[in-house]
């Protein structure tokens, strides 16, 4: 009786465990763990007894799995744990750590995960394997009775009472068949809609640059939360002012991003594309589909279309897919400095290599993706900017500063001191970029530089935003009127504004509304889109 006491007890305490990341309160008692309890106090020893209690122990491992899982997914990416698309999204996971932690640690780590996981279902079925008859001769019957009462009342609005197995399976059930049909109507939309697929001509750029700058995590947090915000905001003050004096003008807004914290090359695809990609299935459709982008539009205004990816250090056939006229990653850029933890190379020298490598030996307009990666976790080490740009040249400079700083898993183990680094990392990446800007946009350039997603909601809180900043930069400013337009027949961004500083109380439009903008206010001379608003207006 004593050891079925204290089976109860502990196999409640574990089951419960598997409720905790999904519940805002916590139940008293695991309805799962009684049944099995008292199941197990009913049969017979043997053979059969020791198989199902393993079997139940596999499961419970599983479930483990699942409820981690949970916990961890949250806080890198801001959603729920989806079997279904972390499956697609397990090599990108491990590259991230490899390129953390070092292929030792890493292997470590999923060394480690596999024991826990391990022990814990060898653990339950040990427990549940060691049951027999209990006196009085009838408690296993008392038990599962009252775990029958118990899983009819875990069905009531916040009992408490939790059954964590049936429910964690559910879950991830039904967020499989949300995910199916969500992309299975997406596939649809893509197939029966041609006039969303079509390609359009800028006109209104046919002569200018046009450069996107993704800045890995800008998110809209890094303006809006106090822990960040003196060092940030200050960092806008310096940019506007800098790019005044350089005779330079400046709109920003905020466009919402289908992602939080990591597979950024979703809100890649969303801002190109004009369709919202919030999902690695959605990308696998997308990329299927060969339905156009932002980059079929400028290739056909006559841009020579680039992708400068150093974060890539393998095959990336879904750049293809995209129809770049050339795709540039980490080994064919000529960097011969050192890697930075994650970060293969730091934005100056992207920039730099950029500007001499791509640029200046443009023989046509050109648009470029460049995807900057210095603010990419772990956040160390966080260089210094270089005063005298001509001396970078293969980035050998940077060598200086190979192995310095903090190791990351020592860093990671303060909160506080990894958004610390967070806050200085972007400081770096946005200062960069303003210098940049000041010495090579001019009157034939635009300049976009926004985020791809929000940091991590250890770093911006599980409630934030998704939004991310957006600046546009010319010194044409008719480029950037129409970002701001206003009055009868303008159709400007919502949100967007004069200045270097996003506001901060109200969202922006999403990133799917971006090429279609671009394609309503530059895909045809001024005077025939005012002609065509006010037809659409009257009609």
């Amino acid at each position: 009786m004593k050891r079925l006491i204290v089976t109860i007890l502990l196999l409640n305490a574990l089951f419960l465990a598997l409720l905790l990341p999904r519940y805002p309160w916590v139940p008293w008692i695991a309805a799962d763990a009684l049944l099995l309890c008292g199941l197990f106090t009913v049969l017979p020893g043997g053979r059969a007894k020791r198989l199902l209690a393993a079997a139940v122990g596999t499961v419970y491992a599983v479930l483990a799995f699942f409820a981690l899982g949970d916990v961890l997914v949250r806080q890198s990416l801001g959603r729920p744990f989806n079997l279904y698309l972390e499956l697609g999204a397990a090599g990108s996971v491990f590259d991230l750590m490899l390129g953390n932690l070092g292929l030792a640690l890493s292997l470590l780590v999923i060394l480690g995960f596999v024991l826990v996981f391990a022990g814990l279902g060898s653990g339950v079925a040990r427990l549940l394997s060691r049951l027999g008859p209990a006196a009085p001769a009838s408690a296993g019957r008392w038990v599962v009775s009252a775990g029958v009462v118990m899983l009819a009342v875990s069905w009531l609005p916040q009992p408490a009472v939790g059954l964590s197995a049936s429910q964690l399976t559910a879950r991830q059930v039904q967020l499989a068949a949300d995910t199916h049909r969500s992309s299975a109507a997406f596939r649809h939309y893509l197939e029966n809609n041609p006039v969303a697929g079509q390609t359009a001509a800028l006109a209104g750029l046919a002569d200018t640059d046009v450069i996107l700058g993704f800045i890995e995590s800008y998110g809209i947090s890094a303006v809006t939360d106090p822990r960040y915000r003196p060092l940030i905001g200050s960092r806008l003050e310096q940019m506007e002012l800098a790019l005044a004096d350089a005779g330079l003008h400046i709109v920003t807004g905020r466009l919402g991003s289908p992602v939080q914290g990591g597979q950024s090359w979703l809100a890649h695809t969303s801002l190109l594309s004009g369709q919202w990609i919030k999902t690695q299935l959605d990308y696998e459709i997308f990329l299927a589909s060969d339905f156009p982008t932002l980059i079929d539009d400028l290739d056909t205004t006559g841009h020579d279309t680039v992708a400068v990816m150093p974060a890539i250090t393998k095959d990336w056939p879904e750049g293809r897919a995209f129809g770049y006229n050339r795709i540039y990653e980490s080994s064919t850029m000529d960097y011969r400095g050192p890697a930075l933890n994650w970060v293969t190379m730091p934005d100056q020298y992207t920039w730099s290599w950029f500007q001499r490598q791509i640029r200046e030996q443009a023989g046509a307009p050109l648009f470029a993706e460049l995807a900057l990666i210095s603010s990419h976790a772990p956040w160390v080490p966080v260089l210094p900017v270089l005063e005298d740009w001509d001396s970078i040249g293969d980035g050998e400079t940077f060598r200086r500063w190979e192995n310095s700083g903090e190791a990351p898993a020592s860093l990671w183990r303060d909160s506080e001191r990894v958004r610390e680094h967070y806050a200085l990392a972007l400081d770096y990446a946005l200062k960069v970029a303003t210098e940049y800007a000041t010495r090579h946009v001019d009157d034939r350039t635009m300049l976009v530089l926004l985020g791809d997603h929000q940091a991590a909601p250890l770093i911006t809180g599980e409630d934030a935003s998704r939004d991310v900043v957006v600046h546009i930069i010319s010194a044409d400013p008719d480029l950037l009127s129409p970002f701001v337009a206003t009055g009868e027949n303008a159709r400007g961004l919502p949100g967007f504004r004069w200045g270097a500083q996003p506001e901060t109380d109200r969202e922006g439009p999403t990133m799917a509304d971006f090429r279609p903008f671009l394609q309503q206010q530059f895909g045809a001379l001024p005077e025939v889109m005012e002609i065509s608003a006010s037809e659409a207006i009257e009609n």
